[in-house]
Order: structure tokens, then sequence, then C-alpha cells
């Protein structure tokens, strides 16, 4: 029977890239894989072609005398896979890594403990001073029964005599030699007899853990601590994943943060602005003294050094920084009244006792003065 183009089996373009070509066959291999169709021959045979027609286009050299001969080219090369073993492991870590699962899995080794993450809420007063605080992580952990062999205390694990210790069986069939996951032990080359009561013979076992963990001053939202092994375990040896505190400042009702500074506003009344003075504004641990220049206008921005958030590992800290707003007095007078008009005329400033800036300023309208 003649063969198909083996752009044609991969149902690619002729100038498909690599990637292209791999992502076909991965999905060609899912779905006509023998563990998939058992005791169909259709889908063994498409099998069968797709991987025959990856194992060429993945090889350059060999893809180039494709291209340009067509299959007469690949003669003598090994790619008519007459008297050569075409192995199948090989191209399943190429084209699907260690996630190729049942398809011709391989015996499971250690594996490294899962990494978690715990988002830690702490308050701006908890960074400008830091905290010690202890957090409840859940997580898996080792049995402490079987100490993760799985097996009940008293017994042991035996060797697959299925597989003899490989985690995969071997079968030929004509050119292929097909590994496929031993299904006495499943992958795991041992067999446990009596599984451990409170794992299930799993090795693993899920707990909440109180971990002492301490918020340094200056982090902010976003900042990441990574504590080294204290994720989940690892399988069959290997070491636990890690943990990562990932820190949350909750919104604050009296300060705004910028960086290292923290913005706050104070109210000062227009002879404060103008002439200058002295007041107190709150700050995060009491009250602190602010110094109003004269001629402060609306919105300046003013500074008490070194009240701010703490530099991260540092020994200085930001600025509070106070923006400020003038209040106008709403009820005068008339003496406080007078002496503003005064003021006015000493300024060469006019105004209009009906709609001009005196009135409004003072609250004063036609019906109060008729």
């Amino acid at each position: 029977m003649q063969k198909r183009d083996y752009y044609e089996v991969l149902e690619v373009n002729r100038d498909a890239d690599d990637e292209e070509i791999k992502k076909a066959y991965r999905k060609l291999a899912i779905q006509f894989h023998p563990d998939k169709n058992p005791d169909d021959k259709e889908a063994e045979d498409k099998f069968k072609e797709a991987t025959e027609a990856y194992e060429v286009l993945r090889d350059a050299e060999k893809r180039q005398q494709y291209d340009r001969f067509g299959h007469a080219g690949l003669e003598g090369m090994g790619s008519d896979f007459g008297g050569f073993g075409v192995n199948l492991d090989d191209i399943f870590s190429d084209v699907f890594g260690d996630i190729f699962g049942g398809l011709g899995g391989r015996q499971r080794g250690p594996q490294r403990g899962r990494s978690l993450q715990y988002n830690l809420e702490v308050t701006l007063e908890d960074i400008i001073h830091g905290k010690e605080t202890t957090i409840q992580v859940p997580r898996i952990e080792t049995c402490p029964e079987c100490s993760g062999s799985g097996a009940k205390k008293g017994t042991r694990v035996i060797t697959c005599p299925q597989c003899y210790g490989r985690g995969q069986v071997s079968q030929s069939q004509g050119f292929f030699t097909m590994s496929r996951t031993c299904p006495q032990c499943r992958g795991e080359g041992e067999i446990i007899q009596e599984p451990c009561p409170p794992c299930a013979g799993k090795g693993l076992v899920r707990n909440t853990q109180e971990i002492k963990f301490n918020v340094d001053k200056g982090v902010d939202t976003g900042f990441k601590y990574r504590l080294t092994g204290e994720g989940e375990a690892g399988t069959n040896g290997a070491p636990p994943g890690d943990l990562f505190v990932v820190i949350n400042v909750a919104p604050h009702e009296r300060f705004e943060r910028d960086r290292n500074d923290l913005i706050t506003s104070a109210k000062i009344s227009f002879v404060q602005a103008s002439l200058g003075g002295k007041i107190e504004v709150q700050g995060v641990d009491g009250r602190e003294e602010l110094n109003i220049p004269p001629g402060t206008q609306y919105g300046a921005r003013l500074r008490i050094p070194n009240k701010g958030v703490p530099h991260y590992r540092r020994s200085y800290s930001g600025d509070l920084v106070v923006e400020v707003e003038i209040e106008t007095p709403k009820h005068l007078n008339e003496e406080q009244r007078r002496k503003l008009e005064e003021f006015a005329k000493l300024r060469g400033e006019s105004y209009h006792h009906e709609h001009g800036f005196w009135d409004k300023l003072l609250g004063r309208h036609d019906d109060e003065e008729s």
C-alpha cells in the first residue's frame, strides 16, 4: 500500500515550523494511541502512521531529504523503519515531557512538593512598627504513622513482580517497541500489601500547620516572602515545596501611602494661612506639631520629616505629608465684617455689597441687609 504524504498525515502545511509539527502530532497521538483505543486496529495503524511522519519531519536532515525526493529520499537513512526500531519513549519525552501520563508512562520518581501561597492582610500600623504573627497553613504533609512509605506499620513494601520495579512494561509491535505503565503497580514499581490506615497508602496526609512569621517594617502590598521548605511534602524522599507569603496592606481611614510617605489633610484658617503659625495634626503614633509658613496656599503640601513609613531594612523613614485646606468662616459679626472690609481697602481690593467677593465670603445676602 502506497504511503501517504507525511504532511497530509499530520494535517500541516509544508512550511509548518517545528512547534506546529509537534502540536499536530501530539493531537493525533493522544487521539489514536493504543492505550486509548484497545483492540482498535484502525486507530493503531493511524497512530503508527502519525509517529512515522513525526519521526521524519522532526529531524531537519530527514525532512530536507523528504522534501526533495519524497519517500524515496529516505531509503538508506533508517527512516523507512525497515529493520530499525522506533523508540517511542524518546518521541514521547520530546512531545509530551512529564505530562504524558498513562500513554507510555514512566515510573514515577521522587517529586518535589508543591509550593503554596498564603495571602496575609496587615494594617498600616503593622508595617510601620513591624509585627510578629502566627499563620495557619493547610498543607499536605508526610504521614507520621508510616513515615511516607504508605505501608501499614509492621509491614513492608515489595518490588512489583510484573515490572521488577521499573514501573513500566514493554511490548514489541512490528517496528515499534511500546512502553506502557505497569498495570499491576500502576507505574510505582512497588506494591503496598497492607496500606497505612491514616493515609490510605498514599504516604501523605492533610494537616494545618501553625507557622510563626515576622512582618518587616516598610513592606508594601504585593511584597512576597519565601519560606523555604514550608510548602507541601514531596514524594519518595523528595524535598518539600516552599511557602510564599504575600502581603496585602489594608486601606487606612486617615492616611494614604505614597511609597514611604504618608499623606493626610488638615484645615487651617485664612488668618493662619496668611500670617503663619503652628498647629497639631494627627500622626500614626499621636499628635504631631506642624509649622505653617506665612502665605500658605490652599492645597499646599507641608512635611513633617521622618514620621512616615520606614524604608525596608533601613534606619530612616519617609515623611508625614499634610495637605492644607483653608477654611472660610461662614458667620461673622459686624465688627469682624468691618475689619475685613478695611483690610480689603488697604489692599486695594474691590468688593460689592450685594454680589461682591466679600459678601460671598461673609455669607451675606440681600435679604439680610433689607
